[in-house]
């Protein structure tokens, strides 16, 4: 473990693995494990259900997402919209207004960095080409390409991490206090079991 990264940490690595699977076991007591996958989007849906779910409830970002699709049924039909007619679709979000043309901008960019709007090349990439491929599209951070990895049907091996993850993450002492949110994300993943 580089020294940067003990310091984040304040623990040494034997105790912060302890406590990790100590975390685990616990969680695994009260819910069960493995637990069960909530989502079953494709990655470029994932994509567009993390970019709506920032800062909002996720009943509200499932409402926006549900509402989406229904107006349009196709990411290409999105693409292609007019983005005051996609800030009406998704208003049970927080920020339509900024949400709106940042989703018509990502939709655009898979489009023309894959010529045609999918995601599942991403399964054959590892994780970190794959996270930087994703955080390489403006609008688009740690948070939510670990999300497209891990909450899609790829299932890949990604952590994503908000403020709540951060927030329980120092409290249990597994990242410093000082560590934000987006740096925190590789030292909370160098945590995870291998399997």
């Amino acid at each position: 473990m580089s020294s940067k990264l003990q310091l984040e940490l304040n623990i040494t690595e034997p105790q912060v693995r302890e406590k990790v699977a100590e975390v685990q076991r616990r969680l695994c007591e009260i819910y069960g494990c493995p637990i069960s996958y909530f989502s079953r989007k494709d990655p470029l849906s994932e994509l567009v259900s993390a970019l709506l779910s920032h800062r909002t409830k996720n009943a509200a970002s499932g409402r926006a997402f549900k509402q989406l699709w229904a107006k349009f049924g196709s990411w290409e039909a999105v693409r292609d919209e007019d983005v005051a007619l996609i800030e009406r679709a998704i208003t049970p979000c927080t920020w339509p207004e900024q949400k709106a043309p940042r989703i018509k901008q990502v939709l655009q960019a898979v489009s023309d960095q894959c010529g045609r709007l999918s995601l599942d090349h991403l399964a054959e990439l590892p994780v970190p080409e794959a996270r930087a491929w994703l955080e390489a599209i403006s609008g688009v951070g740690p948070k939510t390409s670990a999300a497209v990895l891990s909450f899609s049907t790829l299932r890949r091996r990604a952590l994503p991490v908000d403020s709540h993850h951060h927030r329980v993450a120092v409290r249990l002492g597994l990242i410093g206090e000082t560590a934000a949110v987006g740096p925190s994300h590789p030292i909370l993943e160098a945590q995870l079991p291998a399997d």
